[in-house]
Parts: structure tokens; sequence; C-alpha cells
């Protein structure tokens, strides 16, 4: 066999097109628990000599708050990841994240944990260079949506492709979504590519799953920040001291969170959250990087 047809035959063999699951009786598909992990900063926070404060949260995709650190002060969200989530019951759960989280020892913590990630790849060149130069054009459609808001147009566009060879803990599939957005003011027209990689196999998910959970990580923004920032003018504060910071959560959990939490409580019981961790209402909320 020459070397061009047995290149292609080995790229066969490593990257096939999505096939479609075996179908599943609606008693046995299991339902996920899905944690979106994010942060922000506290702006008013921020002085002279030190930078905002640091909250990172992981929430459900109802909307319900289930832990928050605050990070230290000369470091980022970066360390804070598995200490957030050590509270938290993730066997066979689904986390997502930003590109920030996109790193070796995350994957393999949640994998060593039980629980699947959905990761954004976009600052690692080769991972994504990896995953981008993957033939997208030969992968089918798995998902499309289209709808109107803020003006605009949107239509989002998702493949699917099984790949066994990413530098990545656990990662068994590539995404690439595409969103088009045109303005309805101007007309002007936008293409966005954005690639991800998950520990879920073609067997785990479908399109439309991988799809509403890749779009639900961002509900962290409306349903949280958004109310801490514009009801609770929480960036107006200039707490740093101590744990100050951190108790604001408690007030700052949108409606919809707490009317979740009422019909479908999933924060773990106090009993399991750590020793560093304080208890409260809501469940393991605070708890901090840095000493005293």
């Amino acid at each position: 066999m020459d070397d061009g047809a047995g290149r292609a035959g080995r790229g066969d063999q490593r990257l096939q097109a999505r096939a479609t699951p075996p179908p599943l009786s609606e008693g046995k598909r299991p339902v996920r628990r899905v944690v979106a992990v994010d942060g922000r900063a506290v702006r008013g926070s921020q002085t002279k000599t030190a930078t905002a404060i640091q909250l990172p949260v992981a929430m459900d995709h109802h909307g319900v708050v289930l832990a928050q650190r605050q990070v230290a002060s000369k470091s980022n969200e970066i360390p804070s990841f598995a200490p957030l989530l050590d509270g938290l019951d993730l066997q066979n759960a689904v986390v997502t994240a930003d590109a920030l989280h996109t790193q070796h020892d995350h994957g393999a913590h949640l994998i060593g944990r039980g629980a699947h990630h959905v990761a954004v790849v976009k600052n690692h060149p080769a991972l994504y260079a990896q995953v981008r130069k993957l033939p997208w054009r030969d992968v089918p459609l798995g998902h499309r949506t289209r709808g109107h808001a803020h003006h605009r147009d949107e239509i989002r566009r998702l493949k699917v492709a099984a790949f066994s060879h990413l530098d990545y803990p656990g990662a068994r599939q590539s995404i690439q979504v595409v969103r088009w957005r045109r303005d309805l003011s101007t007309g002007k027209l936008t293409i966005e590519r954005v690639y991800l990689i998950t520990s879920l196999s073609v067997f785990d998910a479908n399109c439309t799953e991988l799809a509403t959970w890749i779009r639900g990580h961002w509900g962290v923004e409306n349903l949280l920040h958004h109310v801490r920032d514009r009801t609770f003018r929480e960036d107006a504060s200039k707490v740093r001291t101590g744990t100050c910071p951190a108790p604001w959560l408690p007030c700052a959990t949108s409606p919809s969170a707490s009317s979740a939490r009422t019909a479908r409580p999933t924060s773990p019981p106090p009993s399991a959250a750590p020793a560093a961790t304080i208890s409260g209402p809501y469940g393991p909320w605070a708890s901090r990087d840095e000493p005293g």
C-alpha cells in the first residue's frame, strides 16, 4: 500500500463522523447534573495596590448556586477549580467551563471524580490546531437552531466528530459550533467558529444535549452575574477584607435559582462539605484560597 493511502486509512480509523446512538427508552437515559463553573471580579474592590477580588462560582444549569470560593489576591481562578468542586457530588455529572479552565489538570481531576467535561479549546495552540484542522466539511450537521434576540438574527450549527487521539485527559469527541449573527439594524453579518472537546462518548449524549449544555453554560451570566451586578450592585462594593466579599452570594442568588432550589435541591448535604467550606441554608457556598 502506498504511503498516501496508508495515511488516509489510518486517518479514517482515528476520525469517524458521529454515529447515531442506539435509541434509549425514556426510563434508561440517565438524567445528568450539569454544572457551570465561572468566575467574576468584584470591580469595586480593586485598589491602587491590589487587584479586584475574584469569586469563582459553581452553578447548575437550572440556576442553583452550589459553591463559591474567594481567590487569593495574588492568584487567579485556575488553582481554585478543584477546591471549588470538592464539596459536590460529581459522579456522572457534566461540568462546563470557559476556555480559562481548559487545563490538563482540570480534565484529569474531573475524570478522576467520575465526571464528564465540555471544554472550550482556545488557549492551547497545539490542541486548538489539532481540533480546527479536522475535516469538518465532511462531518454531517448534528444540530441547528435559529433565533431572534437583541435586534439580531442568529443561526447556530453544531457538528461532532469522534476522535481518539486528542491531547486532553479523557477527551473522546471534538465539537465545532458555528454562529451566524446578522444585526437587524445595520445588516452586518458576523461568523464565529468555536471548538470544544468532551469526554462524553457518542453514546453518552446526543447532539441536541451537547448544544443545550454549551449554550446553557452562559446562563450563569444572566441568572447570577447580571443579578449580582445590576440588582445588588455588587461591583460597587469596595469590601475586600478577609472573607467579607464572599457573603454577597446568598443575597445575590437569582429568584429563578431560589424557586429551583425549593423544587429540586441539588446541593450536597452539609456533612459532605469539606472543613474549609462555610455551610448555610444555601449549601456550601463560601470558602477562601488565602489564610485569615
